[in-house]
């Protein structure tokens, strides 16, 4: 029997955890929502932030590249990826084609190289954060073979919890924290990257403007 998403909904919105309080009288129960839990602050670890999130990337999968100003990123592109045009859903990629914003996201799959800058990076886990304003087509992070992501040393912070804390994780429609590439090692235990998403992610630590 099918349930339409609406019905769903309302169910679950019906099964909210309920605190119960008694006055006393059976008569006078009364049912109240319970709060929402205190996201609980955890220490930092000690260490350079930048340094932390370049070990952390590097364990995960990912590859790590450092440039001092944008008009270096052509040739670094080049050099990466010869023969290859890129394309960018930033302006800074001044060598790779512009993204189309309008492009059906299926289109995607034949692009080798996709380039985005986060407006974020965790130093805990190596990753990156996004959200549909940075990527223009959200599957420019999935459909492509190779991620470039760019990223402002000064945007990494400490932790998930800091994520957590700032507006834009709570104003984005869609966002996503990416942890190098795909990879999956649930077959023999072998770990094999790139088998169902981006064959590769780069993190190119590029300060802004």
């Amino acid at each position: 029997m099918s349930t339409s998403r609406n019905e769903f909904l309302t169910r679950v919105r019906a099964a909210q955890r309920v605190a119960l309080r008694d006055d006393d009288h059976a008569a006078d129960v009364v049912y109240e929502r319970f709060p929402l839990p205190m996201l609980p602050v955890f220490d930092t670890p000690e260490g350079n932030r930048r340094e932390r999130f370049e070990r952390s990337l590097v364990a995960m999968g990912g590859k790590l590249a450092t440039l001092d100003y944008a008009h270096e990123l052509p040739a670094w592109l080049a050099e990466r990826f010869p023969g290859v045009t890129p394309v960018t859903a930033t302006a800074e990629a001044a060598s790779a084609a512009p993204l189309d914003v309008a492009r059906t996201p299926a289109s995607l799959h034949d692009v080798d190289v996709g380039i985005v800058r986060a407006r974020f990076g965790v130093a805990e886990t190596g990753s990156v954060w996004l959200s549909e304003q940075e990527y223009g087509v959200n599957a420019l992070g999935y459909l492509v073979q190779h991620l470039v992501v760019l990223l402002d040393p000064r945007d990494i912070v400490d932790g998930l919890q800091d994520i957590y804390r700032l507006p834009d994780f709570a104003s984005a429609r869609y966002a996503v924290l990416v942890t190098g590439p795909s990879a999956t090692a649930d077959i023999e235990g072998v770990l094999i990257q790139g088998a169902q998403g981006v064959r590769s992610l780069t993190v190119v630590l590029l300060p802004r403007g």
